[in-house]
């Protein structure tokens, strides 16, 4: 993957009608889309749609870039939204399939002990709130600075921290419960 520097430039460059640096960015980028999609969505079939479509209408939105974020935030930030209008459209708020790196470490460790821990955090996170769960997808799985996943999401870096901090809680509340559910 490019810096932020070079991906600001290929971004100019995409802009202005450079078929070759608008190239370059989908080949950095598509991965990125394609994983945050399908932690969001939960199926890598829906990424890939979803991803196919954010890179076809870059084509046309990448004019729309003035460099006042990164190329990657505003990348990011189109994504969101594509997820999100997928999600409404297919009318629910709870991705079936929420989950990060730690839970693919876990899934492959392969034990049965392992399963149900990466089970019982799947569940967790898919009971979380969207804000709270596309917020541990930017921050932990992508590992986004704080400040970065904030002008994704359009909130503050505090924000970030404060629903890093709440998702933590929660998940010791979900913990603690014998129901499951996260109050």
């Amino acid at each position: 993957m490019t810096d932020e520097t070079e991906d600001d430039r290929l971004a100019a460059r995409a802009a202005a009608g450079d078929a070759a640096a608008f190239a370059a960015l989908l080949e950095c980028h598509y991965a990125r889309v394609h994983r945050i999609g399908w932690r969001l969505l939960g199926s890598a079939e829906e990424a890939d749609d979803l991803a196919q479509d954010v890179c076809a209408g870059l084509a046309h939105r990448i004019a729309g870039w003035r460099g006042e974020a990164a190329f990657t935030t505003w990348l990011t930030t189109l994504t969101l939204n594509a997820a999100r209008d997928r999600l409404r459209a297919r009318g629910r708020r709870v991705a079936r399939d929420a989950a990060w790196a730690e839970t693919d470490a876990l899934a492959r460790a392969g034990s049965e002990a392992r399963e149900a821990d990466v089970s019982w955090l799947r569940g967790a996170l898919a009971a979380l709130p969207e804000d709270l769960r596309e917020t541990a997808v930017l921050v932990l799985d992508n590992a986004m600075p704080h400040a970065e996943a904030g002008r994704a999401l359009g909130i503050s870096a505090g924000t970030v921290s404060w629903r890093m901090s709440e998702i933590r809680r929660r998940l010791k509340a979900f913990a603690a419960t014998e129901e499951g559910a996260i109050r």
